[in-house]
């Protein structure tokens, strides 16, 4: 062989090892999830397919052979601060509530909505005992604690607007939930909208639970999504499916009625709730809707009225249109995948 083929020959080599190392080198050293803490002790917990995932392990064995770490990042500031996180670059996913969702995009965050997390979750107006406030009607002119910039805030708004009231016919406080608890509890305010934890203050006298979004018709409900941000989605397509993939293992495990008690224990361990309240909570759930995690055309819809109702509450300055804003190709692929596996067993 001349020496010029000889020299050329070892060029291509060259370039070819490079570029090896540069695809290899461009793989993330960590997965960044970001995730509002429901806990009220010292473990962390999100409830739903994030407790699962967390307890099996199921991301962090898929990319454990690309040596990429997960990083949970857990926010008791839930929602807002989730999407500080977002905006500064510090997460590449993250499971969110509707509104926290809709008021990140609608602010410009450059996310997708990869998968739905949970739908229909029931929302409770919890009063003080003895107020006499038995509808939503009865709330004109009293102190209700509401979690602003949350889900919880457009499941309020939601539940209100059934009634053809707003949150400008009360005199709203900005409270969040452990907070608004203890406010209740202690009388400081007449009213707080939340979620099943008031079952425990219920259990124990504090409040009575006259309305639930159940009572609504549903309104008042929250969903929940995972985002990806658009940045990793564009230059790793590949993990992100590997991630919505591991996601369906969960999903799969959650919405089998046998895993009910398994799942009741896990959240209860994580989350220091009482076992009682998070069974009676989902006692008339079933698992395989609540966790169904199709970006079907009844999710979008009820996204779509999240995001009008959030414009027409000023809680977004302008909406969009959630058919924009998802990304189902990942989820429709993993879906594909697992009913393949079904198929073969």
């Amino acid at each position: 062989m001349n020496t010029p083929i000889r020299h050329l020959i070892t060029a291509l080599g060259l370039v070819f090892t490079l570029n090896a190392h540069a695809l290899e080198s461009a793989k993330p050293e960590s997965i960044r999830i970001a995730v509002p803490d429901l806990s009220a002790g010292s473990k962390h917990s999100a409830g739903g397919v994030v407790d699962v995932l967390r307890d099996q392990q199921l991301l962090e064995k898929e990319f454990a052979k690309d040596g990429i770490r997960i990083d949970w990042h857990f926010f008791k500031g839930a929602g807002p601060v989730v999407n500080e996180a977002l905006a500064n670059g510090q997460a590449d996913f993250a499971y969110l509530g509707d509104l926290a969702a809709i008021v990140g995009k609608a602010n410009g965050l450059d996310t997708r909505v990869l998968s739905a997390g949970v739908r229909g979750v029931k929302s409770y107006l919890g009063v003080v005992p003895g107020s006499g406030i038995n509808t939503l009607h009865d709330l004109k002119g009293k102190r209700v604690a509401v979690f602003r910039g949350t889900a919880n805030q457009l499941s309020f708004a939601s539940a209100l607007a059934s009634q053809g009231l707003s949150e400008r016919d009360l005199k709203v406080i900005n409270l969040d939930f452990n907070a608004a608890n203890a406010a209740l509890a202690a009388k400081q305010i007449d009213a707080t909208w939340g979620l099943s934890n008031l079952l425990s203050l219920r259990e124990r006298g504090l409040v009575e639970l006259p309305v639930s979004s159940r009572d609504l018709q549903g309104a008042g409900s929250t969903q929940a999504v995972l985002l990806g941000t658009g940045a990793f989605i564009r230059q790793h397509p590949d993990l992100v499916q590997r991630l919505v993939n591991a996601q369906e293992q969960a999903t799969e495990w959650l919405r089998d009625e046998h895993n009910r008690d398994a799942y009741v224990d896990l959240v209860a361990n994580n989350a220091s709730w009482p076992r009682s309240i998070l069974s009676d909570d989902l006692a008339q759930e079933s698992l395989a809707h609540y966790f169904d995690p199709r970006l079907d055309a009844d999710f979008l819809a009820q996204l779509q009225q999240g995001v009008d109702l959030a414009a027409k509450e000023r809680l977004i300055r302008r909406g969009f249109q959630v058919a924009d804003w998802v990304e189902p190709r990942f989820l429709d692929a993993a879906l594909q995948q697992q009913q393949a596996v079904q198929a073969a067993r």
